[in-house]
């Protein structure tokens, strides 16, 4: 596992903090049993701080969980790297007796994320997108579009209407079916539309977590909305899930202007 380590902190020494680092969580293992982390993204780089600790995951396939196990000895910790950019940290301990198996890891647990994997102001399509999946993308986002239509949120600001009509999960991804409606006599210029996962603790007024989710792919997002004009379109991003105290918020922003819109929606 050493041999993974210098290759590893070349990621690490870019991070861009997306939050202050809480103290670790802690996983216990032994040498009987497999514990099962399940992480939302897929599991890019990962290793442990000694070599009593394993933990083995798909290295040339794409996969979503990884397996720990551990032989009596000191405690270390575990350090993943999901291919989003995000970055996970745990304490490991040793124990005989083991009271959890599975874990299903939460967005809102990453420590922080590489620069290299930041997201770009614009959110147009990816070149990168394989041409295979990119048409995959438009025949599920075409077949979302002629579905009836529904209402998640909706919000207005200035004579821009944002609405979120409808979440589909599909496989490894999410779906979102938005609208914008720009019901004023001046044109709008998009300059960047973002979806973050944001979390606000009630205790502390000044602690905001704000997370954003990188868009994979967008069907038919408008780069300007003309006058008295709607825009209905697609949004295909990493799957997340929303915890009891997370919100998903997409914010509007004109380009060269003041207008911008944005609503937020909690787990459904």
């Amino acid at each position: 596992m050493k041999n993974y380590l210098p290759f590893l902190l070349l990621f690490l020494v870019s991070f861009k903090a997306l939050r202050a680092q809480s103290p670790l969580d802690t996983l216990y293992a032994n040498e009987t049993k497999n514990v099962a982390l399940f992480f939302p993204s897929q599991i890019h780089q990962a290793v442990t701080g000694s070599s009593h600790f394993v933990f083995t995951y798909n290295r040339e396939k794409g996969q979503y969980f990884g397996l720990l196990q551990a032989q009596p000895g000191a405690e270390s910790n575990l350090l993943v790297l999901t291919k989003d950019g995000r970055v996970y940290s745990y304490l490991l301990k040793y124990a005989k007796h083991l009271s959890q198996l599975n874990y299903f890891v939460p967005v809102h647990e990453s420590i922080g994320q590489e620069h290299s994997q930041v997201v770009p102001e614009s959110t147009k399509t990816r070149d990168s997108i394989v041409p295979t999946r990119k048409k995959y993308y438009e025949r599920a986002a075409q077949y979302l579009l002629n579905l009836p239509r529904e209402s998640i949120k909706s919000n207005q600001k200035s004579g821009i209407q944002l609405a979120l009509e409808r979440m589909v999960y599909n496989g490894p991804e999410v779906y979102l079916v938005m609208s914008i409606r720009n019901a004023t006599d001046i044109p709008f210029e998009v300059n960047f539309l973002k979806v973050y996962v944001t979390q606000e603790n009630r205790q502390r007024r000044t602690s905001y977590q704000q997370l954003e989710q990188p868009i994979l792919y967008a069907f038919r997002m408008p780069e300007i909305l003309l006058v008295n004009q709607e825009y209905r379109f697609i949004l295909v991003l990493p799957k997340f899930v929303l915890g009891t105290k997370e919100e998903l918020e997409i914010i509007l922003q004109e380009q060269n202007g003041n207008r911008a819109v944005d609503i937020k929606t909690k787990r459904r």
